[in-house]
């Protein structure tokens, strides 16, 4: 069993109410809520989430005052402000990541991603470094990208355009991203020295340094936007664990957006527990959950 989904287990009870206390909901609308959520962002919400679905779902309904999933439903599809669908996102959506997860990804993108990107960017006198990280959630994958970042670059980091781009659907999540403070859990994975060299301890807590967060840009951005509204491509692409909750042709289609959004010769990453079938995109196969567009 991965680690996300003990995750969704634990969600799962964590959010669960009194049996007498929580509201049902029907196949019916379940099924509603259900298309809804794969039409606007993409997830599929198999029948075995629908216990998920209802415990995540029962704060709002009782707080706004409905009496059923039916007029909660209703309320999603009327409401023009998107505001009733950001909110759906941010309970439907799992955030659960720490710094330095699945740590021989950043192995590889100091040994090799970057050294391969600086080399090419010195062919055409470019100082130009362009990541974005598709699934940020709180923050704690883009922060140690950009650690490893002024890490492999050192005094020279200046000198390098290599800020990078953060997003996510959970609006929720991104907040916390912007906050950078972070639960000793989340933080203990790091090496010591970067956590001394980037953290202040508050509390109970750690506090991101802010020449970490100031190299981060934090956007909302839905994966499923029919178009990427970017004007350059990216050299590499950070996507992990968020496919996991996408069907087949969801997923597919998703990769060959980056695909069409990155530099030849750029690098796309995903979660260990996901993969892309060979021969189903243009993307090569490099290592487990690693893939490169070529030149």
């Amino acid at each position: 069993m991965t680690d996300t989904m003990k995750t969704d287990i634990v969600n799962a009870v964590q959010e669960q109410v009194p049996a007498d206390l929580m509201m049902k909901i029907s196949d019916r609308d379940f099924q509603a809520i259900r298309d809804l959520v794969y039409d606007k962002f993409g997830i599929n919400l198999t029948p075995e989430k629908k216990g998920m679905v209802v415990g995540r779902l029962q704060k709002i309904l009782k707080t706004k005052g409905f009496q059923n999933f039916h007029e909660y439903y209703l309320h999603l599809v009327e409401d023009k402000t998107d505001r009733a669908i950001n909110e759906l996102a941010n309970q439907i959506t799992t955030n659960h990541t720490f710094f330095y997860r699945e740590a021989d990804h950043f192995d590889f993108f100091v040994k090799t991603i970057l050294p391969e990107i600086t080399a090419r960017k010195k062919k055409t006198n470019s100082h130009d470094l362009r990541i974005w990280c598709a699934a940020a959630s709180s923050g704690e994958e883009p922060y140690t990208i950009v650690m490893m970042m002024m890490e492999y670059f050192g005094q020279d980091y200046p000198h390098w355009d290599a800020g990078l781009l953060a997003t996510d659907i959970s609006e929720k999540a991104l907040n916390l991203a912007k906050q950078g403070v972070y639960e000793d859990y989340r933080v203990k994975p790091l090496p010591k020295h970067l956590i001394d060299k980037y953290f202040k301890r508050q509390q109970e807590n750690w506090v991101l340094s802010e020449r970490i967060k100031k190299e981060v840009t934090v956007r909302r951005f839905n994966l499923m936007n029919k178009m990427l509204p970017f004007k350059k491509p990216f050299d590499c692409i950070w996507c992990r664990n968020v496919m996991i909750y996408f069907d087949h042709s969801t997923k597919l289609e998703l990769v060959n957006k980056f695909y069409n959004q990155t530099v030849p010769g750029g690098y796309l990453l995903i979660g260990h527990s996901e993969t892309i079938g060979r021969g189903e995109s243009k993307w090569k196969y490099v290592k487990p959950a690693v893939y490169r567009k070529e030149e």
